[in-house]
């Protein structure tokens, strides 16, 4: 029976001897491979924490002592550790298997659900705080990889911890990575505490004397205290000293009996912790070693080669890549183009412009506020900066949208990838909400592409509108439409006809729901004798307020089609200017409901769970149009 499938409770893991540990971390490691070769999912952050995750939960009990992950992405040993190495597990990110993240739903030992970077030491400080306000001694532990140390939220954290808790471990799981190379002072002060020789020379001649000397663990606070000094004759003194925290690394974060002797220690501190692990991202897959950003959030792949294995027709491209070569062509033509991303170049497809035009590419970190404000530091003296950002991401700059950029009118166009579904990443992933947090912005021009040609035509006239400019469009493959050699600028409001209206009902399809709504209209044609127009809304921000009143006086209904939650989002705003302008006529108004959308294998089987496939749109708006049919002249 292997070490793994006796893991029913994390008390389990206790029982084990020291000299089964290594063969444990092996199995988890395959399971992990075996389940994300088939399923996708963070391969390289998982495997980078095996061996500190079984030093964790053979220091701690949980659910009593709270194991906070910053993001979450990096959970699957915690959850293969906890009760949930079961057909849920094989099925993960699938219909009916567990989350790829924590989720509080879920186990009662994930402290704290995530997905996003930079919640964990704010989380874990609440937590600690709770606790010392009610008088209880469970350990609170925030774990946190060195790319979340570019956030600003994980520094308001770190400010307060001194001020509030007396009692907080927080773990740092430094693999030089985030998603991409990190960039910035922080990444380059933890690399010069890695690389200095001195220092770790000293580190590892005390952790060998400790072993050897009796009592030595009895002395681990003072050897603490001592390495603390001893590295700043050497070191600036440690920033999270500073914060108020004993400092305590770095130490090889794959030797679980080191973690342990470390963890027990902090366990009895009775000040805050701040312990330095280095760790290996990728570590037991040598294809997702040597390419740690590619398997960060990888598609299935062979076991053997690292290869994706999902069809991938070459001749269409991603709409990231789309995105990111034409503005390659936009700024070869203009050196005021700039392109700036917060740590997702590859994801945005703003890694071709890093390697064409290095010097109009700008990486900032995980710190999507900083980027807006940056990108409207940089337009008020006349550059044209382009800011990628996924939509789910995109939701922490709209404060600096608003009082940065639209408030002072100035001209930056933010490109938001992932709009709509992210399948099987779930709820914190799916872009379902940027349209109802931006289109009430007064001066924001909101638009969504149905092809990867028009996004290129929106880029290129966002980029010459010299307004604030929101383009949202999905992750994964384009369309197959041919694009031209530069795009060409459109007419800022305006939407395009598809198939004329004769009447009866026309549907107005925003983005790529346009392919679905040509599905939908010529089935209802070829079923019904309802004549059905079709319109390319294109624009949110501004409507197209004069075909959308000839339609609405001359069809006897409105359809409106959205890859975004219905409220607030662009089916309410044809419905706010219906009422505004007293144009009583039917509208249905077709997009997410109200609610955080769980995870699913495909995009598909989540929209037949929320009736939202073509054939259950048709019937709604079948059952619409009978319920108006009097109003018919068909009738």
């Amino acid at each position: 029976m292997a070490i793994l499938d006796s893991i029913k409770t994390s008390a389990d893991v206790k029982k084990l001897a020291p000299n089964q540990l290594p063969l444990l971390a092996h199995e988890i490691r395959n399971k992990i491979i075996e389940v994300t070769s088939i399923n996708g999912g963070h391969v390289s952050p998982n495997l980078g924490v095996v061996e500190l995750s079984i030093a964790l939960h053979r220091v701690f009990n949980t659910p009593k002592d709270k194991i906070i992950f910053d993001v979450s992405h990096q959970c699957y040993t915690h959850k293969l550790l906890t009760g949930r190495n079961s057909e849920k597990f094989t099925n993960l990110r699938k219909d009916g298997g567990y989350s790829g993240f924590c989720n509080i739903f879920e186990s009662e030992h994930d402290a704290f659900g995530a997905g996003h970077a930079g919640t964990a030491i704010s989380a874990a400080l609440g937590i600690a705080t709770a606790r010392d306000l009610s008088g209880t001694d469970e350990n609170v532990i925030a774990v946190v990889g060195d790319g979340v140390l570019t956030c600003g939220v994980t520094f308001e954290g770190l400010n307060n911890i001194a001020e509030h808790t007396k009692k907080m471990i927080v773990i740092l799981n430094d693999n030089e990575m985030s998603i991409a190379k990190n960039v910035g002072a922080i990444a380059k002060y933890l690399n010069e505490i890695l690389t200095h020789p001195t220092y770790n020379k000293l580190h590892k001649d005390m952790e060998s004397f400790l072993k050897k000397v009796p009592g030595g663990e009895t002395i681990k606070k003072l050897a603490s205290k001592a390495m603390g000094e001893t590295k700043d004759f050497f070191l600036p003194s440690s920033i999270f000293e500073n914060f108020g925290m004993r400092y305590l690394g770095p130490i090889d974060g794959h030797n679980i009996q080191l973690l342990e002797q470390y963890l027990n220690f902090c366990k009895m501190s009775d000040e805050p912790i701040f312990l330095h692990v280095v760790t290996k991202k990728g570590l037991g897959l040598n294809a997702a070693q040597k390419n740690p950003e590619k398997f960060h959030g990888a598609s299935p792949y062979d076991k053997e080669t690292g290869e994706g294995t999902e069809f991938n027709d070459k001749t269409i491209p991603t709409y990231q890549d789309a995105m990111g070569k034409t503005l390659v062509k936009i700024a070869e033509r203009d050196h005021r183009v700039l392109g700036i991303t917060a740590a997702m170049a590859s994801g945005t497809g703003l890694s071709h412009l890093k390697k064409a035009l290095p010097k109009q590419f700008f990486d900032v970190g995980i710190a999507e506020e900083h980027a807006t404000v940056f990108a409207a530091g940089l337009s008020t003296q006349g550059y044209k900066p382009v800011t990628a950002i996924y939509s789910t991401f995109m939701q922490r700059a709209v404060d600096c949208a608003m009082h940065d950029i639209c408030l002072q009118k100035l001209p930056s166009v933010f490109c938001m990838d992932r709009a709509g579904l992210s399948p099987q990443d779930g709820a914190t992933h799916h872009g379902l909400f940027d349209i109802s947090m931006l289109r009430c912005l007064p001066n924001a021009i909101v638009m969504q592409p149905a092809n990867e040609d028009e996004l290129a035509d929106m880029l290129f006239t966002s980029v010459e509108s010299k307004k604030p400019c929101f383009i949202r469009y999905p992750r994964g493959k384009a369309e197959g439409v041919p694009m031209k050699d530069f795009p060409e600028l459109i007419e800022i409001g305006k939407s395009e006809e598809i198939i004329a209206p004769s009447g009866d009902i026309v549907i107005w399809a925003l983005g790529t729901m346009l392919k679905e709504a040509l599905a939908i209209a010529a089935k209802i044609e070829s079923e019904t004798k309802f004549k059905v127009g079709v319109v390319n809304a294109k624009f949110v921000k501004p409507l197209d307020e004069e075909l959308l009143r000839k339609h609405v006086e001359n069809n006897k209904l409105i359809v409106s089609i959205e890859d975004h939650v219905v409220s607030g989002g662009f089916g309410s705003y044809i419905s706010e200017f219906m009422h505004r302008n007293s144009l009583n006529k039917p509208l249905e108004i077709i997009g997410w409901p109200d609610e955080f959308i769980h995870h699913g294998s495909n995009v598909d089987s989540i929209r037949a769970r929320y009736g939202l496939d073509n054939e259950s749109i048709k019937n709604r708006i079948l059952q619409r149009a009978s319920s108006i049919k009097k109003s018919f002249s068909l009738f």
